[in-house]
């Protein structure tokens, strides 16, 4: 039978000279894969100390690195022991305004017509000196 940790034990584990990872409930001892891992050493022990099953799985391992993990395991976590994860809901936005809307386009027609007159204007003076 395996042997058992609290996330307390495998959180002392947390240097480059001694790394335990928690990933689907199993615990890993993979202080020796530190120098080999692709991602370097600071991806994994930046994972310690907390459930890294996201962290794995977000980064899409082979086959081939999921059957390694089997030559580092050392025994199962006590799930009780993890803290739950809260879900990350949204602030909520603030509804649509359709008054503001009118306002900004107001806004925008003040500074764009002035605009257009002018160019007109210039272009209306340009035009009629080339042309004499």
């Amino acid at each position: 039978m395996a042997k058992v940790f609290t996330l307390a034990e495998v959180s002392e584990h947390n240097t480059n000279k001694d790394c335990w990872l928690v990933i689907g409930g199993k615990v890993y001892d993979v202080t020796k894969f530190l120098e080999d891992h692709p991602g370097g050493d600071e991806v994994l022990v930046s994972s310690t100390g907390k459930d890294a099953t996201d962290d794995f799985e977000d980064v899409g391992h082979s086959a081939s690195a999921t059957a390694m993990m089997e030559e580092f395991y050392i025994g199962e976590i006590n799930t009780s022991t993890i803290p739950t994860q809260n879900k990350y809901t949204p602030p909520k936005q603030p509804q649509y305004d359709q008054d503001k809307t009118s306002e900004f386009i107001i806004k925008l027609l003040q500074f764009l017509v002035p605009l257009i007159i002018l160019g007109v204007a210039v272009g209306i003076r340009f035009y009629s000196k080339s042309s004499t």
